[in-house]
């Protein structure tokens, strides 16, 4: 049986992370007792059809917290794999996102209740096998990550992503390579009034030489990479790629890069599946939308 376990600080994102987890087959329970996980795996185990099982912890369990490096021994002694996600984000957007929300934090009044809450999950975090920082993701992007993550544990899930760092790195990034040497097509006086990617610009961005020996080693890179991370057992690797607005050389060179991994060879046995994201470009979010 495959449990996952999604724990981390209050406002990072957990209900969003279990209702993506739902949407793509998993049995959730939010805020189940540790002590009466064994027993939720056995009902369900016994089941004909096992289903994968999610479960949202978090530090209202104070009193149990203590029994999960027993319970967690105990289930992985009986066969089952267990896997724990912790989700957090800076203390001063957890800050802010209660304030929006006009939500109360589950351990009182802050900031002192976000330092309380750190000290209680220190053990559960100890134990973390993967983490994801949700300080500068959109509930979209984060249900997208989880989607991608956890819907095809046996692939590869290789993101190519174009970003601006104008406003700030993509903090779920694996690799990150900066573009910003590459001419800017804002620097042309034809194409300065421009804005978005279109056919010109694209043209412009990758008629460089520099773009071209970027794409080569790149490639190359992704080309070693990418089979050792399936060997790794690793289900999601992210390339980030980023000038300074992310609506031009960046995306540019994403799709160029896309379409060089998606010719020829494939990357690794089995193939991974591409996934292309343009963070900054504008409308990016509602193209993906209307794809999905």
């Amino acid at each position: 049986m495959e449990l996952l376990v999604v724990t981390g600080m209050s406002g990072a994102g957990k209900s969003t992370a279990l209702a993506a987890l739902a949407d793509i087959g998993f049995y959730c329970v939010d805020n189940i007792p540790v002590l009466l996980l064994p027993q939720l795996v056995d009902v369900l185990a016994a089941e004909e059809a096992p289903r994968r099982i999610a479960v949202g912890i978090d530090a209202r369990e104070v009193g149990h917290l203590g029994a999960f490096a027993s319970v967690h021994l105990q289930l992985v002694q009986a066969g089952h794999r267990v896997e724990i996600l912790f989700l957090d984000a800076p203390d001063d957007v957890l800050v802010r996102r209660f304030a929006e929300t006009r939500r109360r934090h589950p351990l009182g009044e802050l900031p002192d209740a976000i330092t309380d809450e750190r000290a209680g999950l220190r053990s559960l975090r100890t134990r973390t096998t993967a983490t994801i920082d949700t300080g500068g993701l959109r509930a979209r992007e984060l249900r997208q990550m989880i989607r991608d993550r956890y819907s095809a544990a046996s692939v590869l899930h290789l993101v190519l992503t174009s970003f601006g760092f104008k406003t700030g790195l993509p903090s779920f990034a694996d690799l990150v390579f900066d573009v910003r040497f590459l001419a800017n097509p804002y620097d042309v006086a034809e194409l300065r009034p421009r804005t978005g990617l279109d056919a010109e610009v694209a043209a412009f961005v990758l008629g460089q030489t520099d773009a071209a020996v970027l794409l080569d080693h790149l490639e190359g890179l992704l080309r070693f990479v990418v089979p050792r991370s399936v060997r790794e057992g690793r289900s999601y690797l992210t390339v980030a790629l980023g000038c300074t607005g992310g609506q031009h050389r960046s995306v540019a060179l994403t799709e160029a890069l896309a379409q060089r991994l998606s010719a020829g060879e494939p990357l690794s046995r089995p193939p991974p599946q591409l996934i292309i994201r343009h963070r900054d470009l504008p409308e990016a979010a509602a193209k993906e939308t209307a794809h999905a």
